[in-house]
């Protein structure tokens, strides 16, 4: 049976077979049972990470004793984990998150520190009952790696077409239209996009 440990772009935590190709942290989410309760995180510093990184070894549900204890989050790519609300990690993706923090200074967003981005973003992803925080923005404006929702099913705008997310991957959705859309990545990740960070390529975009 599959953890609970899965993060969709709508920032839901859900069970699935589906192997995620980056990690994340929001703290100790899990019980001694290894389930999740009702907390969807425990800190701000929402961080998104590189599934292998100098050796190190970990339970992703570790109990209590462990030396670094907390619920190892999986995405599919970086386009859906920035959509969940994460940003890139300042010790694992050293490099990543200084052109992040570049990208939202050159924004002329607030914060330059970890924690004060964080404060920031966390506003800007989620409410205090837990709904995504979503924005209205013109696709013709919104940069290549952002996710809309339409209808109900996740698309990402990539390279001039839009991708309908699944737990299998990427199908294609036709050209990106005229008009505006429901926005699910955070309005200052879209803005530090803008402002010139790319996120890494999709994984599985298939015609």
């Amino acid at each position: 049976m599959p953890l609970q440990t899965r993060v969709t772009p709508f920032g839901e935590i859900v069970a699935r077979p589906w192997r995620g190709t980056l990690m994340g942290n929001r703290g100790i989410l899990h019980d001694e049972n290894r389930n999740l309760g009702s907390a969807r995180w425990r800190h701000k510093n929402w961080v998104c990470c590189v599934t292998e990184f100098r050796g190190r070894h970990r339970e992703v549900m570790p109990m209590a004793g462990a030396p670094t204890r907390y619920t190892a989050l999986f995405f599919w790519d970086e386009p859906s984990a920035l959509a969940a609300g994460h940003r890139p990690c300042g010790e694992c993706r050293n490099a990543d998150y200084r052109r992040f923090k570049a990208a939202w200074a050159g924004a002329g967003l607030q914060g330059a520190s970890a924690s004060e981005i964080d404060q920031v973003l966390h506003k800007a992803r989620v409410t205090r009952d837990r709904r995504q925080v979503t924005h209205q923005a013109m696709l013709d404006d919104l940069p290549d790696g952002v996710f809309i929702r339409q209808d109900g099913v996740a698309l990402l705008k990539w390279q001039g077409g839009l991708w309908r997310w699944s737990e299998r991957g990427y199908e294609a959705s036709g050209p990106v239209p005229r008009g505006a859309a429901t926005v699910l990545t955070p309005a200052p990740t879209v803005a530090a996009m803008r402002a010139g960070f790319e996120p890494m390529a999709p994984v599985g975009l298939s015609d």
